[in-house]
């Protein structure tokens, strides 16, 4: 039986690294008769050009319909300026909400042929392999009432709302608990329950949850100590248990122990494991178009569709150890070379992946 995929490019370079990734699907159709039906649609900016909104009903209908969503990124300075409902980014958070992805997984692994791409000590980050569990439709990025109003006397007032429920904390919490089983077995909750009662709520839950896996060790840290312990030493942490918005912000810093953003991948899971696949960098309109992009964070993200939605671990493995192959032959994009090495394009990168594939 056929699986269905939505690639939904999105804007700037995100056209240039899923057709990459779509690249590499489509070899893996070919070479081991992957049975896979790949259908496209239009998300954030260049949806609001087409329809006048960054989310189509007819987006969010394929969406709905198939077994996996592949991303490449939303946004840009072009759109700033639109009313905050019309923004790219409004039609990401939309979809994530309408399809319950409430669990992003966000790896992060150094390659040992990119150890010296990272901007910290080769000891500090050599083999390192961390994983961020974010909660993400819950949290300030969502929570009500929001908005800017004038208060006496003219003055404007920005306002957020940091909500959790009990029961969002708990199934993000099963989430990396059960991650963890299957790793090193340890969790490090990110919270900020010192001056935040919705942390407070976050971390006693958290706590509760934990009962149910006595064999994996929990820990607690401020989100301020974990941003420098992130850069201090990284590798103490296994999974990272964090809320939406930290977790958006720690994310990007441990992309830097890894050479590049341009290296992570992400999975956006509902509770029944469908997802939503996305590199974590942004859409770089400053350098779209130019074919320097790397469009490995894609491919990888598709290593983890395959792993958890497509339930093709072997295929997982077979990708990921392609790309292992391209980076062991000295190819890199602009993100990631370094002198020795070959610099190559966005295309180039992709067409290396699928010959790695045959061999």
């Amino acid at each position: 039986m056929n699986k269905r995929i939505v690639v939904l490019a999105g804007d700037g370079i995100g056209s240039e690294i899923t057709a990459e990734a779509v690249k590499v699907l489509q070899a893996l159709q070919v070479q081991w008769a992957l049975d896979l039906v790949i259908e496209s649609g239009l998300i954030g900016g260049a949806a609001y050009e087409a329809t006048g909104t960054p989310l189509p009903e007819q987006t969010l209908a394929l969406a709905q319909a198939a077994d996996a969503i592949l991303l490449g990124a939303v946004g840009g300075p072009k759109w700033e300026g639109l009313e905050i409902h019309l923004r790219p980014e409004k039609g990401l958070l939309g979809i994530r909400s309408a399809l319950g992805l409430f669990a992003n997984l966000r790896p992060a692994i150094l390659y040992p042929q990119l150890v010296e791409a990272s901007t910290l000590k080769p000891e500090l980050v050599a083999d390192l392999d961390l994983m961020i569990v974010r909660e993400l439709t819950g949290g300030i990025y969502f929570g009500q009432p929001r908005g800017i109003r004038c208060l006496e006397g003219g003055e404007r007032e920005g306002f957020n709302t940091l909500v959790y429920r009990e029961s969002e904390i708990r199934r993000i919490a099963r989430v990396a608990f059960t991650i963890a089983m299957k790793r090193n077995r340890r969790v490090c909750s990110i919270d900020k329950a010192n001056v935040l009662e919705a942390s407070e709520l976050w971390r006693e839950v958290v706590a509760e949850e934990a009962k149910e896996f006595p064999e994996v060790k929990l820990s607690h840290m401020y989100v301020d100590n974990a941003a420098m312990q992130l850069v201090r030493a990284p590798k103490q942490f296994d999974v990272i248990l964090t809320t939406n918005m930290f977790g958006d912000i720690l994310s990007d810093c441990a992309a830097m122990l890894t050479g590049s953003i341009g290296m992570l991948p992400s999975a956006s899971l509902d509770e029944k494991g469908k997802g939503m696949y996305e590199p974590i960098h942004g859409s770089a309109p400053d350098i779209a178009g130019q074919g320097v992009a790397n469009p490995l964070a894609t491919i990888l993200s598709v290593a983890m569709m395959l792993r958890y939605s497509l339930h093709e671990p072997d295929h997982a493995l077979r990708l990921e150890k392609a790309v292992g192959t391209v980076l062991d032959q000295g190819l890199r994009t602009a993100d990631i070379y370094a002198p020795g090495t070959v610099r190559v394009s966005t295309k180039e990168m992709g067409d290396a992946v699928v010959t790695a594939l045959k061999d």
